[in-house]
């Protein structure tokens, strides 16, 4: 076996830990997706800014847990990408991932340029304007 065959198999079962981790931990938070801190108590809502502070942070709590869902929509990706052999090798230009970026962002598909790109390429939001700092120079002073 070749050195960069030794080495690949190495970060891919690196990375496989790390989100076997962070999946485990992740599962056992949603556990309680649907307990009582998604339910409101009445005798907690004495007048309405009560009842507003209650919704506030139910719609906290539960954009939080869809972030975590889809994190974990990412992780399962990830892991099926070390399974077939791609993990670490950009999905747009197959081109191996710098070390670097995968060690900020384990999750991620695609190396910098090609991100850079994609990000170029969604020019508008979804109020239909452009993003402001996206291919431009930001001046700070």
């Amino acid at each position: 076996m070749t050195q960069a065959i030794r080495s690949r198999l190495e970060l891919a079962e690196h990375f496989r830990k790390l989100f076997e981790t962070q999946k485990t931990s992740l599962t056992f938070s949603q556990k309680g997706l649907l307990d009582d801190s998604f339910h409101l108590n009445l005798e907690d809502l004495a007048d309405e800014s009560d009842h507003t502070s209650s919704a506030i942070e139910q719609s906290m709590r539960m954009r939080l847990r869809n972030r975590e869902a889809l994190y974990l929509k990412k992780i399962d990706a990830a892991l099926t990408r070390i399974e077939e052999g791609t993990f670490g090798l950009c999905e747009n230009c197959e081109e191996e991932i710098e070390m670097r970026r995968l060690e900020a962002r384990p999750i991620t598909s695609f190396c910098v340029s090609c991100k850079e790109d994609n990000e170029r390429s969604e020019t508008l939001h979804m109020d239909s304007r452009r993003p402001k700092s996206i291919g431009r120079l930001i001046k700070l002073a």
